[in-house]
């Protein structure tokens, strides 16, 4: 078992994450040993857009937002990263600058895995590869259905899809909200520009 300062066993962690849950153990191990913790509290930037990817990043819990300033100084959130989710992946095979920046909106703790540790996965094993290929074309499609919903829908509809996610079926006669981050978040996450 590999573990850290906080006690968490990255291997169970690493195991599952979808591009890596197929793997077997002696797999899972070595990705392992490629992998640190990354403790941030509220308001620490993760890495600026215009770094260059040394990985990707598995939250394993807080929040982290993926965002961009505009040159009149404005903020674009483009993703908000929830447990167990990661990020990095897709640029993390081009060679180039991260486009965005990586905020921790609360205090969290991530696994960054290391490009050298993935490209000797990809180097062994094929079907490791596919499974990365899946997992980033979800990315793509989680984003052109954004891209679909800021051209097609009106901002009201999209404030409502996106309170719709997370709640349950059968929500019986009230349902309550609590909001996973603060309203200027999303409303930038939602706006199209």
């Amino acid at each position: 078992m590999h573990a850290n300062q906080h006690g968490i066993n990255i291997e169970a962690l690493l195991a599952h994450v979808p591009l890596f849950n197929e793997l077997a153990t002696e797999e899972i191990a070595r990705l392992a040993r490629g992998t640190r913790e990354i403790t941030a509290a509220r308001g620490d930037i993760l890495f600026h857009k215009g770094d260059t990817p040394t990985g990707f990043y598995l939250l394993v819990y807080g929040q982290v937002k993926l965002a961009f300033t505009s040159p009149n100084g404005g903020e674009k959130v483009v993703d908000i990263i929830g447990q167990g989710q990661t990020f990095g992946e897709a640029v993390m095979f081009t060679d180039r600058p991260f486009m965005v920046y990586a905020q921790a909106l609360v205090d969290s703790l991530l696994l960054h895995i290391s490009k050298t540790a993935i490209l000797d996965e990809l180097d062994a094993d094929p079907k490791f590869g596919r499974k990365m290929i899946a997992g980033l074309s979800m990315r793509l499609h989680h984003l052109v259905s954004d891209v679909e919903s800021y051209s097609l829908c009106s901002g009201r509809q999209r404030i409502i899809a996106y309170l719709l996610l997370d709640i349950p079926g059968n929500g019986g006669e009230g349902i309550t909200v609590t909001l996973p981050t603060n309203k200027g978040v999303i409303a930038s996450r939602l706006r199209a520009c």
